[in-house]
């Protein structure tokens, strides 16, 4: 007879009451989830077209019983999949064969706070901007700040190695990370350091969306908040002008904290949803923070932006130096992908990277491709280092249109290739862009990713399907993620 446990890896249901009940006794029963409402809540991330249940769910508290959680899938054969928030917008938290979700969200406690040295040690569940409230006092603060910086978890930011507004300037996740703990796919507990000597662990680590085992603890950079901040929000009347105003900022020799853009779509949506008006006459806007210590250094980096923007026939610029002032600046950035649900049921956000001087060319490239589609796309985006998200709305209850936003999203980063960028900034590959990793890298440059990833998890239980492609248990699966409509 088969065991159980290998049964639910084949994606059927015989067997998941034997599995709930083994992980009952290994957490408790207030632990483990399997009834089919709950897991339909599991069942995808943020990227909501590809859909697939796990059959349970686990919430451990602490790294051991992770590691527990972890030799028992190993023991059984069935696969595991750890997620935070669900906040992700590639796939990358899907459970791709089936088997166990491990959520991280009884992971949330902040174990230390060093500010004399700058570091913070949290569990993997505890959400991004509770770090940064945490140290405030201390005037600093944690530099990544994705847009879901309120309920996106630290382990969520170090699997994709995220982004955010203000990393322009501060850099990426990778970049402020100390240490970390990590449950091994064989469930082991490793610490890895940042080190001045052999091999960059943490580098290898930090991005590698969950595939190389079960970040449940890490060490954090903080970064002292700056004294002088000016916010400038401009408005233009197309979106040439914006995009060019970025290059020239760039070129300037000015490095913003950050630099951000929102187009007309971004705007109709702001007004539908919250009754936000802007320059009547606005196609785009260009958000644009510079910060530093010295209140002089700040001014003249601000008065170069705005020297760019008139250069590029700015219709209006508003200028926040207090908190309140540049709160309201930034509403447009930070509810702008809310406000799209006043324009359709769905959304998919994309995540592509060109170089800033191509920026004009591609943008006008996804308007054609959406147009052509029949699809509505806004755009907002990490201008500052050529990072887009086109924002496509759709209804994903009609699968023509699903397969249109896939096929579209799949034309718009091919173009990013071509223009000499990227198939993802931030968002990483999951299981949205794996068939595009093949058109980025040589099959050679895939086999070495493939062997670094080895090193740390040469089967396939740990976050399966994802990131690099030709994973042949996956093959029979694909169908039945992509294109889903409920």
């Amino acid at each position: 007879m088969a065991d159980p446990a290998l049964v639910v890896w084949m994606g059927q249901t015989e067997g998941v009451s034997s599995l709930a009940a083994d992980l009952a006794r290994i957490l408790g029963e207030n632990a483990v989830l399997h009834e089919d409402a709950a897991l339909r809540a599991y069942d995808c991330d943020a990227y909501t077209v590809d859909r697939s249940k796990p059959q349970a769910v686990v919430l451990p508290s602490s790294t051991e019983e992770v590691a527990k959680i972890v030799r028992y899938c190993v023991g059984a054969g069935v696969p595991y999949t750890v997620r935070g928030a669900g906040t992700g917008l590639s796939g990358g938290a899907l459970a791709a064969l089936g088997g166990v979700t491990l959520s991280t969200k009884r992971l949330n406690k902040i174990l230390s706070v060093d500010p004399e040295n700058r570091r913070l040690t949290a569990e993997a569940g505890v959400a991004n901007k509770r770090i940064s409230d945490v140290v405030r006092p201390y005037g600093l603060h944690f530099a990544p700040d994705p847009s879901s910086q309120t309920v996106s978890t630290l382990g969520g930011n170090i699997a994709e190695n995220s982004g955010g507004p203000h990393t322009l300037k501060m850099g990426v996740t990778v970049q402020h990370i100390h240490a970390l703990k990590m449950v091994t796919v064989d469930g082991e507990i490793e610490e890895f350091a940042l080190r001045g000597d052999g091999l960059d662990f943490l580098g290898v680590i930090v991005g590698s969306e969950g595939t190389m085992g079960v970040v449940t603890e890490a060490t954090v950079r903080l970064t002292p908040s700056p004294k002088h901040v000016i916010t400038a929000l401009a408005s233009f009347a197309n979106v040439r002008d914006a995009t060019e105003s970025v290059a020239a900022i760039i070129a300037s020799g000015t490095l913003p904290a950050a630099l951000e853009m929102m187009d007309k779509g971004v705007l109709g949506a702001l007004k539908a949803a919250f009754g936000l008006e802007y320059h009547p006459a606005a196609a785009a806007l260009l958000l644009v923070e510079c910060d530093g210590d010295d209140a002089q250094a700040v001014e003249a980096e601000m008065q170069a932006v705005r020297q760019a923007f008139g250069r590029h026939a700015a219709l209006e610029v508003q200028i926040a130096e207090d908190d309140a002032a540049r709160a309201k600046l930034w509403v447009a950035r930070k509810k702008g992908v809310g406000a799209m649900g006043r324009l359709a049921p769905s959304i998919v956000t994309h995540d592509g990277v060109i170089p800033r001087s191509e920026l004009p060319e591609m943008l006008e490239f996804i308007y054609a491709e959406a147009s052509a589609a029949g699809l509505g796309v806004a755009n907002l985006f990490h201008a500052g280092d050529g990072n887009l998200h086109p924002c496509f709305y759709f209804d994903d209850r009609d699968p023509g249109q699903v397969e249109r936003v896939i096929e579209t999203g799949e034309r718009i980063m091919r173009r990013c290739l071509e223009l000499g960028g990227s198939v993802t900034g931030e968002h990483g590959i999951g299981v949205e862009k794996i068939d595009l990793m093949s058109e980025m890298f040589s099959p050679a440059d895939l086999a070495v990713q493939g062997l670094v990833k080895s090193i740390f998890n040469p089967g396939d239980l740990c976050n399966p399907c994802k990131v690099l492609p030709n994973q042949k248990s996956c093959a029979e699966h694909r169908k039945r993620w992509r294109g889903v409509a409920w």
